[in-house]
């Protein structure tokens, strides 16, 4: 028979209470209920604020212009129409991206080619060949099942210095190419050539806010802002538009020159070689000058040649490689070189693929980029693919190779078609001048504004060349990069557009009638 709880001691109540797990729960509910944080626990009032001036000012000072405001609004736009339609209240029917050089952006739309995509697939899903066996040419299926016994699964981490398989491939492209040795251990495989150029300036910027790196103007605007990002100084040396964007040597001492005045420690020259964003290419000899310059005062040679394939007038205009130009001389200077699968007819972007080669740099220096790299583990897998693909294209003879054949060569037909035609309805404007590229993807004319523009452009708080491309982008969904972005002389105005765009009539039509109709709102 239980007891009853009236009938309890004093004694065996408490023990009763501390046994009764209900009793236990409540007293634990009041205890809680009662509790009051101490004063010093966090409040609003104390805690800190994460906020934009609590950030690394080195992260504030970054600026990309190609990806800036008007790529910003542009989006907005192409969202706007998208939920609207009709009803969005803008003049035009689509958003053009002529910002960057992203060839198989949605609008833009250049195919892949059809051998790196079978090869990929295949890699994404090895078991395609037994279920689809007929659906794949043997080139694909042979150069797939050699990379799958290198690789196995792409979901794992390779080499953090790339695949050595696929190094040994680009150490024989370049190899190849050069007519030079090559070695895979001076091979590092990147998430794009950016990633690359990112690694190589952030070793070299010594003394933040001391060290600097010359830089061509206009240059591509990743290398002022890796630069901010890692507190370096950009020291800029100013192409020659006159003489078709060409490097003066002159300048660049004069570029050293000041910096060394001003107490700037030059570590390393950037040539980006076809140019970006005006598609010149550099003249042997100018190659060698630029490299001897470097010997001569201690820099670093940063061979930017992801354009290297892009040649509209190759005859005219051909690519030689600093590799091979500092090879033929025998020069003892510091040199990386970059290339990418981004660019070139390949145009996979998204895959992040690219590569550096190091020539003349210590083997302890080396070792402390590999050390750099291991720390992201390695770069993409399919990006390594890609670059494999870029290197050992499909022979003559091969399955794939009439397809691949006849896939760039319409390509690198209709991008030279498409600069020649875009730069002669350029040129043929008033107050428009563009030299014709004969390389990369873009053309980069001069404009001339009108003073009354010009104030306008001040009052609202704008370069007067974004004021003009953020007009473009409102009265007909173009959207490109102002000069501003890239560098410029003091009173110039330039802006980037890229060669991609189909429907080209179209395209320089909206150009055409825009400026004609700007110029005359402000005469």
């Amino acid at each position: 028979m239980g007891l009853q709880p009236q009938t309890l001691t004093r004694s065996r109540k408490r023990k009763f209470r501390l046994s009764n797990p209900m009793i236990q729960a409540s007293a634990r509910f009041r205890s809680l209920s009662s509790f009051h944080p101490p004063a010093h626990s966090w409040t609003r009032t104390t805690m800190r604020s994460l906020t934009v001036d609590s950030l690394n000012p080195a992260v504030r000072n970054v600026q990309y212009a190609v990806r800036g405001e008007l790529a910003i609004k542009a989006e907005e736009y192409r969202v706007r129409l998208k939920e609207q339609g009709q009803d969005s209240g803008l003049p035009f029917d689509r958003v053009i991206s002529s910002n960057i050089g992203n060839p198989q952006q949605k609008g833009l739309d250049q195919p892949p080619i059809t051998f790196n995509r079978q090869v990929a697939a295949l890699m994404e899903w090895p078991q395609l060949m037994q279920l689809a066996p007929n659906a794949f040419p043997q080139d694909v299926i042979a150069r797939a099942k050699e990379l799958h016994e290198e690789i196995g699964s792409i979901g794992a981490y390779s080499h953090s210095q790339g695949v050595p398989l696929i190094r040994q491939n680009v150490a024989k492209f370049i190899q190849e190419r050069d007519n030079h040795p090559s070695s895979p251990d001076n091979i590092f495989l990147t998430g794009g050539a950016s990633a690359g150029v990112s690694l190589l300036i952030s070793m070299l910027i010594s003394e933040p806010h001391k060290s600097g790196v010359l830089i061509p103007i206009p240059q591509y605007p990743l290398y002022t802002a890796t630069l901010a990002q890692f507190s370096g100084v950009a020291i800029p040396y100013h192409l020659d538009e006159v003489h078709e964007w060409s490097t003066s040597i002159d300048e660049i001492k004069a570029a050293l020159k000041k910096a060394k005045e001003d107490g700037i420690d030059p570590k390393a020259l950037v040539v980006i070689n076809p140019g970006n964003p005006t598609g010149a290419l550099l003249k042997e000899e100018t190659q060698r000058e630029v490299a001897n310059l470097c010997a001569e005062h201690g820099l670093v040679l940063l061979a930017d040649e992801v354009y290297q394939s892009n040649l509209h007038r190759a005859a005219e205009f051909p690519f030689t490689s600093f590799k091979k130009v500092v090879c033929d001389m025998g020069s003892p200077v510091p040199l990386v070189s970059f290339h990418s699968i981004s660019k070139g007819v390949i145009g996979e972007c998204g895959r992040r693929g690219g590569y550096f080669e190091c020539h003349n740099i210590p083997d302890d220096v080396r070792a402390m980029m590999y050390k750099m790299v291991s720390v992201g583990l390695c770069p993409p897998l399919q990006g390594q693919i890609g670059m494999d693909c870029l290197v050992r294209p499909p022979k003559e003879g091969d399955e794939s190779y009439q397809l691949w054949k006849e896939e760039t060569t319409r390509i690198h037909k209709v991008l030279a078609q498409r600069t020649k035609l875009m730069a002669e309805r350029l040129n043929s404007l008033p107050g428009v001048s563009c030299v014709d590229s004969p390389g990369a993807l873009y053309l980069y004319p001069k404009i001339t504004l009108p003073e009354k523009q010009i104030a306008a452009a001040r009052a609202a708080g704008k370069e007067p060349d974004a004021f003009y491309a953020l007009a473009l982008l409102d009265a007909t969904g173009i959207c490109v990069v102002p000069g501003s972005g890239f560098g410029q002389k003091e009173g110039e105005y330039h802006y980037r557009l890229t060669c991609l765009c189909p429907g080209v009539d179209e395209y320089v039509g909206k150009l055409e009638k825009f400026h004609r109709e700007f110029c005359a709102k402000y005469q």
